[in-house]
């Protein structure tokens, strides 16, 4: 890969985790550690990591045998100055509904990198609006399921996945007192939303503000697939109200990293949406990789980095040691303003962007 690494990965330490094989890490950290941006009360690394495909075999082929490997790429971002990672009580399929949260519970307890530290990692994760959440005590019940499946008394930041005002606009209220509850109770050191529109953002932070809870953070489907006027709208509220926006899918899914075609798709439910959207993505693809080559990078380490560069928190998905090297090369380095430029044009002159979230709001 165009990842140039070669002279940090000879000098390796091994990294005995329980559960897990002997691997080698980088062990020059990427980007320093100490780089930290403001994320309400916590200080989190610039860049943090998603742990949807922990448990999810339908979309993205888990299987416990991973397990090892995904061990391994959490230890290295450890390693590496990563301390933010994303994940909710709705991840996994099936039997294994939760595995996410479990698997980052075990980790912790059984991380080196962590030894004597694990107040420093930050877990956000996101409650599920699920109809059957009626109340602020089931919100808080939820939570401190969550905090059993991650084995920690305490979380960095309880989000909210979804606003149900489009549809269930009763149940909205009780669960905002649940963000309250929690935050009262000590469950949590920041709340935050998830797939709020502008408007829905504006009346959730007031109202906790009249509760004295400060709002965070907002996680949305931001990316260069993903910058339409109602994204830039959503990034404005946020800086003007102090809220940190975290990035998700800020690869589009993997369509942002070069690896498909609309010749060569992925396996499994995607290969739909990528036929879709693919064949309208080349101006887009062809400026990502123009901007890689020339900066001696990879494709999705430009498209992180310019998620970073208009003041978000990006958290790409990870499931392997592979994929936290490469976006690890997303930090150090900031895009010039010309390149935001060319990369901004080269979206808006593709036909086709990412298909929103059905729970995002207005």
């Amino acid at each position: 890969m165009a990842f140039t690494l070669s002279t940090t990965k000879t000098l390796t330490t091994n990294i005995n985790c329980s559960n897990t094989t002997s691997f080698k890490p980088l062990k020059l950290p990427l980007f320093w550690p100490w780089q930290k941006v403001k994320m309400g009360p916590l200080s989190v690394s610039p860049m943090g990591f998603g742990t949807w495909a922990w448990g999810n075999q339908l979309l993205w082929g888990y299987q416990t045998s991973m397990d090892i490997q995904l061990q391994q790429a959490f230890e290295l971002a450890l390693e590496n100055g990563i301390n933010l990672f994303d994940t909710a009580d709705s991840y996994g399929t099936g039997r294994l509904n939760g595995q996410s949260e479990r698997l980052l519970g075990q980790f912790i307890k059984q991380s080196q990198a962590l030894k004597g530290k694990q107040s420093e990692v930050v877990i956000a994760t996101k409650f599920a609006a699920y109809p059957w959440r009626l109340t602020s005590g089931q919100f808080v019940n939820a939570c401190s399921a969550s905090l059993e499946r991650l084995q920690i008394d305490q979380l960095g930041i309880g989000q909210l996945h979804w606003s149900t005002a489009n549809y269930a606009p009763l149940q909205e209220l009780a669960l905002w007192d649940g963000l309250v509850a929690m935050y009262e109770k000590g469950l949590v050191r920041a709340v935050g939303v998830s797939n709020y529109g502008p408007q829905q953002l504006v009346k959730i932070h007031d109202y906790l503000k009249t509760r004295g809870v400060p709002l965070c953070s907002a996680q949305v489907q931001f990316s260069l697939l993903s910058y339409g006027k109602e994204q830039q709208e959503i990034k404005r509220v946020c800086d003007e109200l102090g809220i940190r926006l975290i990035s998700y899918s800020p690869l589009g899914l993997g369509m942002l990293t070069g690896k498909y075609s609309s010749s060569k798709l992925p396996t499994g439910p995607r290969s739909l949406l990528f036929g879709q959207i693919l064949p309208g993505l080349e101006p887009l693809l062809v400026a990502l990789r123009e901007i890689a080559e020339k900066r001696g990078k990879t494709m999705p380490q430009v498209a992180i980095n310019w998620c970073i560069c208009k003041g978000t928190v990006p958290i790409p998905g990870i499931k392997s040691v592979r994929h936290v090297e490469d976006n690890l090369g997303a930090m150090g380095w900031i895009l010039t303003n010309d390149e935001q430029l060319q990369l901004e044009y080269a979206a808006q002159e593709s036909p086709r962007s990412m298909i929103q979230n059905i729970f995002q709001t207005r």
